[in-house]
């Protein structure tokens, strides 16, 4: 997906503004549910639901989250277009805890997606806000837009206390918070994900094994809150180190390396480890490939 070619920055638009942009918003938003999507469908994915696993839950399978997801999809419409408007973070938040609301009523208040409706929304709206300003879409682009809007109200935002599980279990075992890692510009996705992605796709992996690549890249980097909340440090530390392993012996592009991600689902299952942190920052990479991010050239300013 690319900037309308006549696109005028912000304080300077057309007065059918409106009706040029809100297209675009909306094919942004749908990218963002298609993803979540694309998540679901990445099999196997050691401890996390697919389309034919429960992976290490027992309170969700994929019904649950294709509920979720049809209860999100008027979300990323509307906060890409508050992107476009230049609204706060105070709005953006509002709009992220209401589509919260909405996910739980839609799941019986079973958490499938608070992770991806603060990550994915906020990317939308960066890349709202950059297509209202006539840049391009790339990752360098969409990184520094959430600094320029949001980067100062996310710092704030860090430094408020999380009750929730995750954000307890990351300042019980010292690790960085999701709060930080928005307020650093999420450094897994776009240093770590982005990358990953790129490399698969250059290498000529199928679209399933890129993916695949690009979890097991993350899982190894990311101190994710979720596994050390179901596993303790220790748990985060095998899912890290494990993850490494499958990497050092060829990552996805092992010939075997489908059998291989399914036997280490088994072990994440007995040790009841999921690594939900990876997954929505695998959800944003492939929102990135479908809006056309991954592929574009990264300049931070391509007007």
């Amino acid at each position: 997906m690319s900037a309308p070619a006549q696109q005028r920055p912000l304080g300077r638009r057309p007065r059918d503004a409106d009706a040029i942009l809100a297209p675009v918003a909306r094919d942004l938003g749908r990218a963002a549910a298609a993803a979540l999507y694309d998540e679901l469908a990445l099999s196997p994915k050691p401890g996390l639901v697919t389309l034919i696993s429960n992976g290490s839950h027992d309170d969700m399978d994929a019904r649950t989250f294709f509920r979720s997801i049809a209860a999100l999809r008027g979300y990323f419409v509307r906060i890409a277009r508050l992107g476009m408007a230049g609204a706060d973070f105070e709005a953006l938040e509002r709009a992220g805890i209401e589509a919260e609301a909405r996910m739980l009523a839609a799941t019986g208040g079973i958490n499938t997606h608070r992770g991806a409706i603060f990550l994915l929304g906020l990317l939308c709206a960066s890349a709202g806000a950059l297509i209202a300003a006539g840049r391009p879409l790339t990752p360098a682009a969409l990184r520094a837009m959430l600094d320029e809007r949001w980067g100062a109200a996310l710092h704030r935002r860090a430094q408020r206390p999380s009750m929730l599980p995750g954000g307890m279990a990351a300042r019980r075992h010292g690790l960085r918070s999701a709060s930080e890692e928005a307020a650093l510009g999420f450094p897994a996705v776009f240093d770590v994900g982005v990358p990953a992605m790129r490399s698969a796709r250059t290498r000529g992996l199928s679209h399933e094994r890129a993916q695949l690549d690009t979890f097991f890249h993350l899982m190894a980097a990311l101190d994710d809150s979720n596994l050390a909340h179901r596993g303790g440090l220790e748990g985060l530390r095998f899912a890290q180190q494990t993850a490494r392993g499958f990497l050092a012996d060829g990552g996805a592009a092992h010939p075997f390396a489908t059998a291989r991600a399914e036997a280490l689902g088994q072990e994440f299952e007995v040790r009841r480890l999921s690594p939900g942190g990876s997954a929505d920052m695998l959800a944003a990479v492939c929102w990135m490939v479908r809006i056309g991010a991954v592929d574009a050239v990264d300049a931070v300013d391509g007007r």
